[in-house]
C-alpha cells in the first residue's frame, strides 16, 4: 500500500466519521428543540384540560355551555384561518411534503380545550398530532432542513407531544412513525423521535404531569387464557371496525344534513345535552378516564358504557368539536372488555387492559406501537397476552381506520402489495377486483 492510497483511505474514513457526527448533530439539534417545545406546551395543555375537566364537574351546568363552545370554535378556525385542517393534513405532509401552519396550534389547543369544558365527547391525541407535528416541522424548517428530513422532524414533534401528554415515550415514538404508513417503519426517523419523546418526557415530569398508568395483574400464562383472550381480541377488532365507521358515518351525514357548519356546531352541542338528560350521567362526556380507569383498576363498568360512548363521540367530533379518538377508543375498549371478559373467564380488569389495547390497535392498525402502549401503561407481565390481542385485532379489523390519510402497503392477509389509504372503501385482490374495505380476503 502507497501512502498516496493511505492517506485517501484515511480521507475517506474521516469524511464518513463527519457525515456520521454530522447527522447525530442535527437529529440531536431536532430532538432538543422538539422535546422541549412540545414538552412545555403539551404540558400545559395537559394541565389546561385537566382543570377545564375539574371545573366541569365543580359546576355541572357548564355542560349547558357546550353549543356556545361549538359556535366558539368555528368562530375560531375561521378567523386563524384553519378551517377543515386537521390530523390528516399532518400525516399528508409526511407522506407529499407540503406547509403546515403554525396557527393551528393555537386553534386545535383552545379548540379542545373549550371542548372539554362543555362536556364534548373527545380525547387528546389528535391535538397532540397535530400542535406536535407543527412545532416539529417549525422546528425543521428554522434549522434549514430539506423536504424530506421536513417529515422527520414532524414525526418526531408528534412523538414528543404524545408522550408529554401520555407519560409514554417509547409507544409515541413508535406510533408517531408507524401510523402514517403502516408496514413502512422508517427507522431513520426512531432515533430523532425516541429522543425527542424522552425529552418531552422529562420536560413534562419536571413540571408535576404524571404518566398515564393503571394497576392491573395480568392472570398466568396458559393455553386456556391464550384461547380466550384471542376471542376477546377477534371481537375488539370488529368492535374497532364499529368504532371508526360508525363516527365517519355521522361526521358525514352531519354534514349532509347541517352543511352550515355553525348551526351543525350549535345542535351537536344541544345534542350532547340531550344525550346526558337520557344517561343521567356525566360518564360519557369528556375523555372519560375516570371510567377507565375503574374498568381497568376495580372491574366495574356499566354493561352499555362502550356503546354509548361510540355514540357520544360521533355526535361530538362529527359536529365539529376537537380533540381525538384515540381515548375515546380506549373508553370504548377498557369498557367492552371489562364487561365481556368475564363471560369468556377472564379476570374484568385485565379484560379491561386487553379490550383497550385490542380496540387501540384496531383502529389504528398499528400492532407494535399498541403494545408498547399496554406495556407501558399496564406493565410487561401480561406481554404474550396483549401481543396476542393486539395481533388478532389488527387481523381481523380489516382497512378501515381512525384516519383516512394512513397508508397500508401490504395486504393483512396475503403477502401481496396492496398500498391502499385507510377507508378508501376497497382493496385489490390478486386477480385485480375490488374488495370492501372491511371485508376478509378470498383465501
Amino acid at each position: 500500500m502507497t501512502f498516496k492510497s493511505l492517506k485517501r483511505g484515511l480521507k475517506a474514513r474521516r469524511d464518513l466519521v463527519l457525515l456520521y457526527a454530522r447527522a447525530l448533530g442535527k437529529w440531536l439539534l431536532l430532538a432538543t428543540a422538539a422535546g422541549i417545545s412540545c414538552g412545555l406546551v403539551g404540558s400545559f395543555f395537559h394541565m389546561a384540560v385537566e382543570a377545564v375537566t375539574g371545573l366541569r364537574g365543580e359546576y355541572p351546568w357548564l355542560l349547558y355551555c357546550l353549543p356556545l363552545a361549538g359556535l366558539a370554535i368555528v368562530g375560531l378556525y375561521k378567523l386563524l384561518g384553519t378551517e377543515g385542517q386537521g390530523t390528516n393534513d399532518i400525516f399528508d405532509e409526511v407522506h407529499r411534503g407540503g406547509n403546515i401552519s403554525l396557527l393551528l396550534v393555537p386553534a386545535i389547543f383552545l379548540g379542545t380545550v373549550l371542548t372539554h369544558l362543555g362536556g364534548g365527547s373527545a380525547g387528546r391525541e389528535g391535538a397532540a398530532l397535530q400542535m406536535g407535528g407543527a412545532l416539529g416541522y417549525r422546528a425543521g424548517r428554522l434549522f434549514g432542513f430539506d423536504e424530506r428530513d421536513l417529515r422527520i422532524a414532524t414525526t418526531t414533534g408528534m412523538a414528543a407531544f404524545f408522550t408529554a401528554l401520555f407519560g409514554t415515550p417509547l409507544a409515541a415514538a413508535v406510533f408517531s412513525i408507524a401510523v402514517v404508513s403502516v408496514d413502512s417503519f422508517y427507522h431513520a426517523a426512531f432515533f430523532p423521535a425516541l429522543i425527542g419523546a424522552l425529552e418531552a418526557y422529562g420536560v413534562s415530569r419536571l413540571l408535576g404531569v404524571e404518566p398515564t398508568a393503571f394497576a392491573v395483574e395480568a392472570p398466568p400464562l396458559s393455553a386456556g387464557l391464550l384461547v380466550r383472550a384471542g376471542v376477546l381480541a377477534g371481537l375488539c377488532g370488529l368492535l374497532s371496525v364499529a368504532f371508526c365507521g360508525f363516527i365517519r358515518l355521522t361526521e358525514r351525514q352531519l354534514q349532509k344534513r347541517l352543511p352550515n357548519p355553525w348551526l351543525r356546531a350549535f345542535a351537536g352541542g344541544c345534542a350532547v345535552i340531550v344525550l346526558t338528560w337520557l344517561c343521567g350521567t356525566g360518564d360519557y362526556n369528556g375523555a372519560g378516564m375516570e371510567v377507565i380507569a375503574a374498568a381497568v383498576e376495580e372491574g366495574t363498568v356499566r354493561p352499555a358504557a362502550f356503546a354509548l360512548k361510540i355514540l357520544f363521540t360521533a355526535v361530538t367530533l362529527g359536529a365539529g368539536f376537537k380533540g381525538g379518538e384515540v381515548v375515546p377508543s380506549f373508553f370504548v375498549g377498557a369498557a367492552f372488555g371489562c364487561a365481556a371478559g368475564p363471560l369468556l373467564g377472564l379476570p374484568a380488569g385485565f379484560a379491561a387492559a386487553l379490550g383497550l389495547a385490542a380496540v387501540f390497535c384496531g383502529a389504528t392498525n398499528c400492532p407494535l406501537a399498541s403494545i408498547a402502549l399496554a406495556i407501558e401503561l399496564f406493565g410487561s407481565g401480561g406481554l404474550l397476552y396483549f401481543a396476542l390481542a393486539c395481533c388478532v385485532s389488527y387481523v381481523l379489523s380489516g382497512y378501515g381506520g381512525l384516519y383516512s390519510s394512513q397508508t397500508i402497503l401490504h395486504s393483512k392477509l396475503k403477502g401481496r402489495y396492496i398500498n391502499v389509504h385507510a377507508n378508501d372503501g376497497g382493496v385489490e385482490n390478486i386477480s385485480g377486483a375490488a374488495e370492501p374495505a372491511a371485508s376478509v380476503e378470498t383465501a
